[in-house]
């Protein structure tokens, strides 16, 4: 089969695949089919009063795999551009709780955020001090995006035909938005803001006359009482957020835009506005939104959750993709526990995927986390086993860790299994943060202290070299007993089998926590006799 056959062929399949991201990217190809263009543009916007976090990236993350999908789906033959936009004309409204010099900022509410000096001190304005994060932040992650600043597209000029539309259709956008409002915020309404030349505040006043010939709008100044007129374009007024969304659509020709569920209502109506302006508003969807430990969704002010920086101290950017690419359209808590089952299902998307077909591996989520092209990595030991070595250890440092995977894995080291190494440190700062503190030993009944000191005494007899499933069929063959014994399961020889009772004991009572991995192979890797001497422990602890 040639080149351009394999290409087809595997065309065809990504056009019946039901993974998410190629669900989506078909809609952009319809859409193309309707209006034809020769370049769709993808978009994500970025509020820079405060900085990047687990939203931007889920956001980003998600867009860039809806694009990658579009580029298999057309043969990569229509330009795509990935815009990552700051809203950094908005006005600030109130000082955050994460920036030093507050005061300071106290005096520039209501000024651009490009406009208000950088609390920081590193940058120009607040906005650019924000942006530069946002860029830092979308290149760690090695996103391909092109940055546009709202300040720059408002007073360079390129958003001037778009406004001179708003403001041609001012009354189709009024009888857009005036039914969403309430009746005192209705009565003062106005899409556009004008910046006041005096104090540079974005006012919030009513446009008390509009004059779209000569391009300008009429307000009566806060502070003097007298009528102003001026221009609504070279950046001497900016619209308010849902007209500018529609604005900024049609302006730089929007195809796919992605937005948070609490935004559906905003996404419909930004929709209709961009519509009576002539244009054709964007594909997308409404994700979810990520909710706390206790289900509370996720916020800024609150700062409950988990945020990006805490994520990346635990485990790896790839494990988050694989929780932003997981059921974009469901609630799911962005907490600490989520973390050790995404980390090692990514490591087992990845094993799995050269077993796979190519349909298979369309729907693998990896596939679309690479864009493709996944690297092959080893992992010899899973992170929730090196968890539970940490535990069983108490491991300050690598080294430690390291002297049991070297001698369970003769050959595997830091150098030959780099990917590992990330992990171990990943492990062990977990442990200190999230499980230490959490760790609670419990005291066996008088029936698990007799079944742990027949595995002792088992697990004794084993030859050093045993397999973890020679491990595991003695730790099973001991729990098969009252009160482990399952009825309703059957093992091979046909009798009961044994519940789970049996292995959350072990980890409760000998590691002081509630799960782990499979006890066979934490033995086999852990090492016969200091899982012996850990028994000892804890019969002598309960004594």
């Amino acid at each position: 089969m040639s080149v351009s056959e394999t290409a087809a062929s595997f065309r065809q399949l990504a056009e019946q695949s039901n993974a998410w991201p190629f669900e989506e990217a078909r809609k952009i190809v319809a859409r193309l089919k309707k209006h034809p263009k020769a370049e769709v543009i993808f978009e994500t916007g970025y509020g820079p009063s405060g900085l990047p976090h687990s939203g931007t990236f889920g956001e980003d993350a998600r867009t860039t795999m809806v694009r990658h999908a579009f580029r298999i789906l057309t043969d990569d033959k229509v330009k795509t551009r990935l815009i990552a936009f700051s809203d950094d004309m908005d006005g600030l409204r109130k000082v955050p709780d994460n920036v030093p010099n507050k005061e300071m900022l106290e005096r520039y509410l209501g000024k651009p955020l490009t406009k208000v000096p950088d609390p920081f001190g590193t940058h120009p304005s607040f906005g650019e001090h924000n942006n530069a994060r946002l860029r830092a932040f979308l290149d760690h992650f090695g996103f391909e995006y092109e940055f546009m600043s709202s300040t720059e597209c408002y007073k360079s000029g390129r958003f001037d035909q778009a406004l001179l539309k708003v403001l041609a259709r001012f009354d189709e956008v009024m009888a857009i938005m005036l039914p969403s409002l309430r009746e005192e915020r209705a009565a003062s309404y106005s899409p556009f803001l004008p910046v006041s030349p005096e104090s540079g505040i974005v006012l919030q006043v009513p446009v008390t006359a509009h004059d779209a010939k000569a391009g300008t709008i009429t307000y009566q100044d806060p502070d003097t009482k007298e009528q102003v007129v001026t221009p609504v374009t070279g950046g001497r007024c900016k619209l308010q957020w849902k007209p500018d969304w529609a604005m900024r659509w049609l302006a730089l020709g929007v195809d796919y835009e992605m937005a948070g569920k609490d935004l559906i209502d905003s996404v419909k109506l930004s929709g209709e506005i961009c519509r009576a302006l002539g244009g054709i508003a964007p594909d997308g969807f409404n994700y979810e939104l990520f909710l706390d430990e206790k289900g509370q969704k996720i916020s800024k002010s609150k700062g409950n959750g988990l945020t990006i920086e805490e994520w990346l101290r635990y485990a790896s950017p790839e494990s988050l993709s694989l929780f932003m690419y997981r059921e974009p359209k469901a609630a799911k808590r962005l907490y600490f526990d989520v973390i050790p089952r995404n980390v090692d299902e990514y490591y087992q998307f990845l094993d799995g995927l050269e077993r796979q077909d190519a349909r298979q591996q369309l729907s693998n989520p990896v596939w679309h986390i690479h864009s493709g092209k996944p690297p092959k990595i080893d992992m010899p030991i899973s992170f929730a086993m090196l968890l539970t070595l940490v535990s069983s250890s108490n491991a300050e440092n690598a080294d430690t860790l390291w002297g049991f995977i070297g001698r369970y894995r003769p050959g595997v080291t830091p150098k030959t299994h780099p990917k590992l190494n990330e992990l171990v440190e990943y492990a062990i700062h977990y442990f200190r943060d999230f499980v230490l503190p959490g760790k609670k030993f419990r005291e066996p009944k008088d029936a698990e202290r007799a079944a742990l000191i027949d595995l002792r005494d088992a697990l004794s007899q084993l030859p050093a070299k045993a397999t973890a499933e020679d491990i595991q069929n003695v730790v099973y063959e001991v729990g098969r007993r009252e009160p482990f014994l399952d009825h309703k399961k059957k093992a091979k020889d046909g009798k009961p089998g044994v519940s789970l009772d049996w292995f959350n004991l072990l980890y409760q009572v000998l590691l002081g926590q509630e799960k782990g991995p499979r006890f066979g192979s934490f033995v086999a890797v852990y090492g016969l006799q200091n899982t012996v001497g850990m028994i000892d422990g804890a019969l002598a602890r309960s004594a």
